[in-house]
């Protein structure tokens, strides 16, 4: 009987998933975000196998939300769509969940590129200032990487999945937060490989700061307290044309944010402020969930 499942979200890669698809166990529930390139008809014809879902429309990060609902099994394994899992990292890790009941998130080893490099995420999280509480697996996080998660799947949507706020770049935030706040354990364990070949980005790095800034403050508005919110606005001020772009594309996402608005059970603020803490300064490392 299968225990995971993995989730693909994609937009416009077909050569991408051209490579990764054949790599990943089955089952795999492929949610495409209106692609223009022929995507749905390229998996149509080369991969049967694959459970294919047109959204339609570009829904960024919630189109993952799509894919957990439809899956059969108890956990699911988030892939992008030039990101695999290792051989048997899948088998560990529903094995490591099993064991573990309360855990619901499960942050894997990503390995970048042919070289092999350990994403610095990884590193991070690996050496995260939590410690191992008794019942999980690893060093616990309130971050992850989306290519390089599996998730409890009722847990991870009893908790609303993926952020419509938000929508993409630094979505993993809000849902580890709120996975925490409802009392389950998110853990770093790095027996469980993931790859991730990221193609050269064509898009334009000061807009991807300017998004890392406008989701940071909305995270933040979203769970954290209004010092955290007024840190983070003021630290965009003086981030240049990135920060100042950040702030006025956040704005229009105010009202929903607000709307949403759930702050933190005191436990789990205090933890993600010892996570916070060394991204103050500017020696300090950065730290999962820390934009």
């Amino acid at each position: 009987m299968e225990r995971v499942t993995v989730v693909v979200a994609t937009r416009n890669r077909l050569r991408a998933l051209a490579r990764s698809l054949p790599l990943h166990p089955r089952p795999v529930i492929l949610v495409d975000n209106g692609s223009t390139d022929g995507t749905p008809g390229f998996v149509r014809r080369h991969f049967p196998d694959v459970h294919l879902v047109e959204a339609g429309a570009n829904l960024g990060a919630p189109a993952r939300n799509l894919g957990a609902r439809l899956a059969r099994t108890p956990y699911v394994a988030f892939a992008d769509d030039d990101s695999w899992w290792a051989p048997g990292a899948l088998d560990l890790a529903a094995d490591v969940f099993d064991a573990h009941p309360r855990l619901a998130l499960l942050g894997a080893r990503v390995l970048v590129g042919p070289e092999e490099r350990l994403d610095p995420v990884s590193q991070e999280m690996a050496r995260s200032p939590l410690g191992v509480e008794d019942d999980l697996p690893g060093p616990g996080v309130l971050g992850f990487l989306a290519c390089g998660a599996v998730v409890r799947r009722d847990a991870f949507l009893r908790a609303g999945g993926f952020d419509d706020v938000l929508f993409f770049f630094g979505e993993e935030e809000r849902l580890a937060l709120d996975l925490a706040a409802a009392g389950w354990g998110l853990s770093y364990v790095d027996g469980v490989v993931a790859h991730h070949h990221p193609s050269p980005s064509s898009r334009d790095p000061e807009a991807r700061r300017a998004l890392a800034v406008r989701n940071a403050l909305l995270t933040a508005v979203l769970r954290r307290p209004w010092s955290v919110v007024a840190r983070r606005a003021v630290a965009a001020l003086g981030g240049g044309r990135a920060g100042l772009r950040g702030l006025r594309d956040a704005a229009p996402r105010l009202r929903p944010a607000l709307a949403a608005r759930r702050p933190l059970p005191p436990a789990v603020e205090r933890a993600r402020d010892l996570l916070d803490r060394p991204a103050r300064y500017p020696a300090g490392p950065r730290v999962p969930g820390v934009l």
